[in-house]
């Protein structure tokens, strides 16, 4: 379990793949790590397989990559990296499991002198989950939606987020990984399975 504040942003030192296998290796940022803690990384909940002083290893399955961007780092990349919650922490953010839903693709940004804003459509599997004012995940970052308009969604980034978030230098069309809010799923899968819809 994570809370979606994001620590900082971290190197990718290199990526490894083949058939069946799939690695993806981080510096290390912390000196206190131990072999299978949880990470999140970009959103998405991974297992420590390796590490050093200096090297954080993770190997990736499949599904995972069939549903996160994580597919697409190179080394020299950075990413955005979370340890799991530990209870008598402060919850700043949002519940955050680090079981990625999906991706959405940046579709458009707006800057003013306060705020960037960015719109993200959502699969249509995904959107149902999304509430105005309501939280999401992006890229693990617990962010609160500040509109909708069909299945594409905005999120407002502050300069604390836009430091220590890559978010602001994401390229229109990346694909984040979403999470959607774990009350929202739990409600709305509930209802469903009655045969009920969440406006009746």
């Amino acid at each position: 379990m994570f809370t979606g504040i994001v620590e900082q942003s971290v190197s990718v030192i290199g990526v490894a793949s083949s058939p069946g296998f799939f690695r993806i290796t981080l510096a290390n940022p912390w000196t206190d790590v131990k072999h299978g803690e949880s990470v999140a990384i970009n959103g998405c909940c991974l297992t420590i397989a390796e590490f050093s002083a200096t090297e954080l290893g993770f190997d990736v399955v499949t599904e995972t990559l069939s549903k996160t961007n994580l597919g697409l780092l190179n080394a020299g990349d950075l990413v955005h990296v979370e340890r799991s919650l530990r209870i008598g922490d402060r919850l700043d953010g949002h519940f955050v499991q680090g079981h990625v839903d999906g991706t959405g693709p940046l579709v458009d940004r707006t800057e003013t002198d306060r705020e960037l804003r960015l719109t993200i459509e959502a699969p249509p599997t995904f959107a149902q989950y999304l509430t105005p004012k309501g939280s999401v995940t992006v890229d693990g970052v617990s962010l609160t939606i500040a509109a909708m308009n069909g299945p594409r969604f905005e999120v407002a980034l502050i300069p604390t987020t836009l430091a220590l978030t890559q978010l602001g230098r994401r390229e229109i069309g990346w694909p984040f990984n979403l999470e959607a809010d774990i009350l929202s799923k739990t409600i709305v899968t509930w209802l469903e399975r009655r045969g009920l819809r969440a406006e009746d």
